[in-house]
């Protein structure tokens, strides 16, 4: 027998998506869970699957998602709706856990007071809402990240990647954990020190027969130039000494899918273990992020070493969404960035009212946005009300990272941001009424802007501008409706649709 996490679970796009597919260890064809979601936690209730993974820098933190067959997933809630007083920002690598009747996350962030990377444990009687936050738990050298625990023998362990900004060999150290899983006890002690310095991180380990199999990645994890890849090395003794597979990488890249890396397993219905884990798509690579696999676990005869290839997930198509705003309440989707603006959003009887506040070196106002899952779409509104304030469509970055359309007063607008100011590329005049606003973005990473002042007609405003600048180092952008202007005005929409093509 081998152990895996007792407990686990996926994450996905901002949709529920049905991927009618079986579980046939090929190259894969489709993301499992579509979207910019990286670093990705599982683990197994009963019969249901729940996920999390990194969110970065937008809120809400922590999606989680649910599924029965590890196939279709939908978005029910989040970790945080509110970020944890101790942190700033950088809301990765977060690690599911149960005992008992208490779901865990163990996750990692970046604190206020010095702005270093640290690990924070939260609980909750639920898997997908209501977790207190109980603060820090590994503060260790300059960065303690990325925690998985393990249960050895009725001994939790906590493991992380430590040393990973200091002038020496990254180490993935662990600690005892305490039995209600809020402390560590004793010392460090070290499982796996990366002399070579290739990168190590994103551990997560199991156990068959009289092995310790530790899995980690290496390389470098994110943005065009990754090189990340999964590696594995084994003992006798959770505590090791560790030695490497001579065949590593184990999972690297296959003709859809490169930079795979940093998982966890989930042991499913099936009787089949599964290594959920990101990875870029090589045709849209860092504008839809790093989106979540599945790769089938096996052991290789005689050596004993483990084996991880990529599930066929039948061709999809990425997943079309139309909000009609006609809920009690925004969709759960929805995320903005928290760093930089604070949205105040109303939905009532088919529209979205989008206001707030934005810091002073934002000059992109509030977006309020979705993870892409393709490179080729369009995107559109209508505005419905008239004011001075800027209000349409983005692709966000980061607030000096994002191009849009919107109508301002009784202007359309093509916009960009640079060097802490928006630039108008383009403008024309538009009456006072409601002004419908398209985006049509092609395979090459090129937009090009619309609007429409009838039900009929689209009119082209400006070509051309490209989206290679926007994608930050830890995420993909993001598409959505804009706003920027007093707080005590807002923009009115009718509806959000996105197209995939």
């Amino acid at each position: 027998m081998y152990r895996t996490k007792k407990y686990l679970a996926p994450l996905l796009s901002f949709v529920c998506l049905s991927m009618c597919a079986t579980l046939h260890a090929q190259s894969t064809t489709g993301p499992v869970i579509a979207g910019d979601l990286a670093d990705p936690s599982i683990i197994k209730v009963d019969s249901v699957y729940y996920a999390t993974g990194t969110s970065s820098e937008w809120a809400p933190y922590y999606p989680v998602y649910k599924s029965s067959n590890l196939k279709d997933w939908r978005q029910t809630g989040y970790v945080f709706n509110k970020a944890p007083e101790w942190t700033v920002g950088s809301f990765w690598a977060p690690e599911y856990y149960k005992i008992g009747d208490t779901y865990y996350i163990y996750y990692t962030a970046r604190r206020k007071s010095d702005n270093q990377s640290f690990i924070g444990v939260a609980t909750s009687r639920y898997p997908d809402h209501g977790f207190t936050d109980h603060g820090v738990i590994i503060e260790h050298g300059k960065e303690a990240i990325d925690a998985f625990i393990y249960d050895d023998n009725g001994q939790r362990y906590i493991t992380f990647k430590a040393y990973g900004l200091e002038n020496r060999p990254i180490e993935i150290l662990g600690y005892k954990l305490s039995a209600d899983g809020l402390k560590t006890e004793g010392e460090p002690f070290t499982l796996l020190k990366d002399d070579n310095r290739a990168g190590m991180e994103g551990q997560s380990i199991l156990k068959k027969d009289n092995y310790y199999y530790l899995f980690y990645s290496a390389g470098n994890c994110c943005g065009g130039g990754c090189t990340y890849s999964v590696n594995v090395a084994r003992a006798t003794s959770f505590k090791g000494p560790y030695k490497y597979f001579e065949g590593n990488p184990i999972l690297s890249e296959n003709d859809s899918w490169k930079c795979m890396g940093h998982g966890t397993f989930v042991a499913a219905d099936n009787h089949q273990t599964y290594y959920l884990h990101h990875a870029y798509n090589k045709k849209s690579t860092v504008f839809t992020g790093r989106e979540a696999l599945l790769s089938q676990l096996s052991w290789q005869t005689p050596s004993g070493w483990p084996a991880l290839k990529t599930v066929d997930i039948s061709t999809t198509t990425p997943v079309d969404l139309y909000d009609p705003f006609d809920g009690k309440k925004p969709a759960n989707y929805w995320q903005w960035d928290f760093r930089h603006a604070t949205p105040s959003i109303q939905q009532q009887k088919g529209t979205l009212r989008l206001s707030g506040v934005v810091t002073k070196e934002n000059p992109a106002g509030i977006a309020l946005t979705v993870r892409p899952t393709a490179d080729n779409f369009e995107m559109s509104t209508t505005v419905t009300n008239h004011n001075k304030a800027l209000k349409g469509l983005v692709i966000y970055g980061d607030a000096n990272a994002a191009i849009g359309i919107g109508v301002e007063g009784d202007s359309v607008k093509v916009w960009k941001t640079e060097n802490k100011q928006r630039i108008t590329i383009k403008a024309a005049p538009v009456p006072a009424s409601a002004i419908g606003l398209k985006i049509a973005m092609s395979g090459g990473n090129n937009c090009e802007f619309f609007y429409q002042t009838d039900e009929a007609t689209w009119m082209p405003l400006a070509t051309g501008l490209a989206t290679g600048s926007l994608a930050q180092w830890d995420r993909s952008p993001r598409l959505g409706l804009q706003y920027s202007g007093n707080k005590n005005e807002n923009a009115q929409f009718a509806f959000f649709r996105l197209h995939n093509k």
